[in-house]
C-alpha cells in the first residue's frame, strides 16, 4: 500500500506590513509567524517548517527557538527548520537542540539540513565562503555520524579539517526514539542528490521556478544511487512557494504584489532583472507557483506528487510583505479544503 502523501507549510519568516504600510518589528512577525503554526495545527496540516536567514527581510534567525514556542502550543504538527544552514552552525549544538526540540515536543521534531540560498551567516559566524563546498561535506558527515551513534546508543568518533575531532564521545540529550528525522536540502544540484544518498538521508528539492518535472531526473538519480548502495528507498518531498484564496482571481491578485517585491529584491541582489506579470502568470499556470482556489491549488499538487513520486509537499506559504491576515487565510483553506482534495486526488489516480 502506497503510504499517504503528507502536506505540510513552510515560513521564512518574511517582514511584513502594518496597515500604514510600515514593516513590523521583527518581534511580532515572530508573534504571528507562532499563531500561523497554531492554525496550522487546528485544521490538520501535517508540518510546519521554519527557515533560517541572517537579514533584514526575514525575521527568523533561530528556527529552534521558534519550533520550540509552536511546541508549546501545538498538539500534532510536526516541527522543522526549512532550512538549517548547516555550513555556518556546528554540527553538534544543531543535533542537540533539535533533540531538544524532540524532547518539548514529544517526538515531533525534524531538521531539513542545507547549505542555504543565502551568505550572511558565513562572515557572521566567522567562516570562509572559500571553504562553502568543504565545510557542508566534512559537517554533514559529523552530524551523520551523530545520527548513527544516537541510533545506536554508542559514542560519537568523527575526524576532519574543518574542527576539531571526535574520539568516542557522547552527545546530550539522546533522542527519546533513537531517530531524529533529517532531510536533505537540495536546490538542483547533482552532487547534492549523491550526498544525499551517500548518507542515507531523505531527499528535500527546492523547487522554486520551472516546470517540477524536470526534477524527474534528480529523483531518479537518488533512488539509483540507494539502490547501488543497498539503502532502502527512503521519502522524496517537494518545497514550493504558493498562495491558497477563495478564487483563483483572488489568490493571484492577492499574492502578485508581494510576490513582485521579494523576487525583485532578491533577484536585484543577484544581478537579476525584474520580474514581470507574465512570469508571474506563467510560473501560475505551468510553473512551481501552486496559487490559486483549493481546487486548482489541489490538482496542482497532487500532479506533482505523481510525476515525481513524492512522499511530502510543503507550500511555502509566506512571501514578502503578503499580509499575516492573507496568510491565515491561506492556511485555514490550505489545511481543511486542499489537503483533502489532493488526498481523493491521488486515491483515485495513484502515482505509477
Amino acid at each position: 500500500m502506497t503510504p499517504q502523501l503528507e502536506l505540510g507549510i513552510d515560513t521564512f519568516g518574511d517582514v511584513t506590513r502594518d496597515a500604514d504600510g510600515r514593516p513590523l518589528p521583527h518581534a511580532q512577525v515572530i508573534r504571528n509567524l507562532v499563531d500561523e503554526a497554531v492554525l496550522a495545527d487546528e485544521v490538520g496540516i501535517d508540518f510546519i517548517g521554519v527557515g533560517e536567514h541572517h537579514r533584514a527581510d526575514f525575521a527568523v534567525s533561530s528556527p529552534e527557538m521558534v519550533l520550540a514556542a509552536i511546541a508549546g502550543r501545538t498538539q500534532r504538527i510536526r516541527l522543522g527548520s526549512a532550512v538549517t544552514v548547516l555550513s555556518s552552525d556546528d554540527p553538534v549544538r544543531v543535533f542537540q537542540r533539535f533533540s531538544t526540540l524532540d524532547a518539548v515536543s514529544n517526538g515531533r521534531a525534524e531538521v531539513i539540513l542545507g547549505r542555504g540560498s543565502f551568505t550572511e551567516s558565513f562572515p557572521l559566524f566567522g567562516f570562509p565562503l572559500d571553504q562553502y563546498e568543504v565545510l557542508f561535506e566534512e559537517k554533514l558527515a559529523l552530524y551523520a555520524a551523530l545520527l548513527e551513534a544516537d541510533r545506536t546508543g554508542e559514542p560519537a568518533s568523527w575526524r576532519g579539517s574543518t574542527r576539531a575531532p571526535l574520539a568516542g564521545l557522547r552527545v546530550h540529550p539522546p533522542t527519546e526514539r533513537g531517530r531524529l528525522t533529517t532531510w536533505i536540502g537540495v536546490g538542483g544540484s547533482p552532487q547534492s542528490v549523491v550526498r544525499a544518498a551517500h548518507h542515507g538521508l531523505p531527499l528535500m528539492l527546492a523547487i522554486i521556478g520551472g516546470n517540477p518535472r524536470r526534477f524527474a531526473p534528480y529523483v531518479a538519480l537518488y533512488h539509483r544511487e540507494l539502490a547501488q548502495r543497498g539503502v532502502t528507498p527512503l521519502p522524496v518531498g517537494v518545497h514550493s512557494p504558493g498562495h491558497v484564496a477563495e478564487t483563483d482571481a483572488r489568490a493571484r491578485e492577492e499574492l502578485w504584489p508581494a510576490y513582485r517585491e521579494m523576487r525583485d529584491r532578491i533577484g536585484g541582489e543577484r544581478g537579476w532583472g525584474p520580474t514581470s506579470r507574465a512570469e508571474f502568470e506563467h510560473e501560475a499556470d505551468a510553473g512551481s507557483l501552486y496559487v490559486g482556489s483549493p481546487e486548482t491549488v489541489a490538482h496542482r499538487i497532487a500532479a506533482t506528487a505523481r510525476a515525481l513520486g513524492l512522499a511530502r509537499f510543503d507550500l511555502k506559504y509566506s512571501s514578502g510583505p503578503l499580509a499575516h491576515e492573507a496568510m491565515l487565510q491561506s492556511i485555514a483553506l490550505y489545511g481543511r479544503e486542499v489537503i483533502p482534495r489532493v488526498r481523493a486526488l491521488l486515491a483515485a489516480a495513484p502515482a505509477a
